[in-house]
């Protein structure tokens, strides 16, 4: 992927809002509030959100048959509804907005208004893939500070078009044109088209977490970040509330204080997130399911696409038969911008080869290791290949028990040593910036 440049191309538009880039440490601590928790949401708030669904239909579907009762004249019964997997590919992008709008107490200071309102900017982008034979999944994370063409998008007030741009910033996508300028930039990025979308507010973190009873996090090294208050010790911890809500969002505080760093944290929490909600504690307990669901559904803004309840069983119909090990995070392939080292731009070699595969429904084997705030977890190690391998890991069953590794067939495309990530089975611990 080939990014043109030239003067014009530097130059802000009304619609976007100018920022600082993830490691710079002159930004103001309030920046950082809001950059953060689509990451510990959005596999959940498709696939679990969706598993609670598909509990209330499994519970309905046992009710036993009913006694046929008198029709009124003229009445008729209503449509029983049936739901199945959603055909084909499945796309579904999420995006974590910074905005301080609506969000509580606690961010209607001046500086936090001033630092980000109304719509806010995408600083959290995530783009779920499920190839159309529903075996393999991936979760790409889009760099904030990624620079790359933006298309022409509907202006989010119904009047015309935002004028497109050669060269921009991704994460001011969502203030420049509203959730349909996000999804249209990655289109643009991926080749693939999205049908569906939504938006997370900053409560999400907190709800789920406190939905699934706390979240257990590996620490290679103590977390500490004065901008979000985290303080914690090397070690297993267990996360929920504000504390997980300041963990996803912490930058400053893991691998090199980069964005990128904070991405591959993310993936950490991401991991644990999934392996617990796939036991059997979470599946087999009717109220974390229903308030999980509650948990995501209050906390996003869907598409209209998603506005439907069956649409989200259908997706979840989709993945549940994806194991751990066929569940891929990965980072969007980027290098530094050789304009400026605190932007990045696409690995144009590598970016063509992921979004081939996705294109073509071709699951992935990453070949290099975890991110820079990512490392295996030696405590896993008897248990789990490390990610340098590219090798899936066993994923457990609700039972506890370990199911065969798949074998990589010869359909598989392999990513270079260059790009990071790791599966949902893996187990890792985070890495922190002291």
């Amino acid at each position: 992927m080939t990014v043109t440049r030239g003067q014009p191309s530097r130059r802000m538009t009304a619609h976007e809002t100018p920022l600082k880039h993830g490691r710079r440490p002159t930004q103001s601590p309030v920046a950082t509030a809001a950059k953060i928790f689509l990451a510990c949401i959005v596999v959940l708030a498709v696939s679990s959100t969706s598993v609670a669904a598909i509990a209330v239909w499994q519970t309905v579907g046992r009710i036993k048959p009913g006694i046929q009762l008198a029709q009124l004249p003229g009445s008729t019964a209503a449509a029983i509804p049936s739901v199945g997997a959603i055909d084909g590919e499945v796309n579904l992008l999420l995006v974590g907005t910074d905005t301080r709008t609506n969000q509580g107490t606690g961010f209607t200071d001046s500086a936090n208004q001033n630092a980000s309102s109304g719509v806010g900017n995408n600083d959290v982008t995530m783009l779920l893939h499920v190839s159309a034979d529903h075996t393999n999944a991936t979760v790409i994370s889009i760099p904030r500070d990624l620079m790359v063409p933006v298309p022409e998008c509907p202006d989010p007030s119904g009047k015309g078009t935002v004028d497109a741009t050669d060269l921009a910033m991704f994460n001011t996508t969502l203030s420049r044109g509203g959730l349909s300028c996000t999804v249209l930039t990655v289109e643009k990025m991926t080749g693939l088209s999205i049908p569906y979308a939504a938006v997370i507010s900053f409560d999400g973190v907190i709800a789920m977490s406190n939905a699934v009873g706390g979240v257990s996090v590996c620490l290679a090294t103590p977390v500490t970040d004065a901008y979000t208050g985290l303080d914690l010790a090397a070690g297993e911890q267990t996360l929920v509330g504000d504390e997980a809500l300041a963990f996803v969002r912490s930058r400053h505080g893991v691998g090199d204080g980069s964005d990128l760093g904070r991405i591959s944290n993310q993936q950490v929490f991401l991991s644990s997130l999934m392996r617990k909600i796939t036991s059997a504690g979470v599946l087999a307990n009717p109220i974390s399911l229903y308030s999980l669901a509650n948990a995501a559904l209050s906390n996003m803004q869907f598409s209209t696409t998603l506005t439907d309840p069956t649409a989200l069983v259908s997706i979840a119909l989709a993945l549940k038969n994806v194991s751990l090990s066929s569940l891929v995070f990965v980072q969007y392939p980027a290098v530094t911008d050789p304009d400026d080292v605190n932007r990045v731009i696409p690995d144009a070699t590598a970016a063509k080869l992921l979004n081939t595969a996705l294109q073509q429904n071709k699951p992935i084997t990453l070949t290099g290791k975890t991110g820079i705030a990512a490392e295996a977890d030696p405590s896993a190690a008897a248990t789990a290949t490390p990610a340098a391998t590219g090798t899936p890991t066993p994923t457990p069953t609700e039972t506890g028990a370990a199911t065969p590794t798949p074998t990589p067939t010869s359909t598989s495309v392999s990513l270079p040593t260059n790009v990071s990530g790791q599966t949902a089975a893996e187990q890792t611990c985070t890495v922190g910036n002291n």
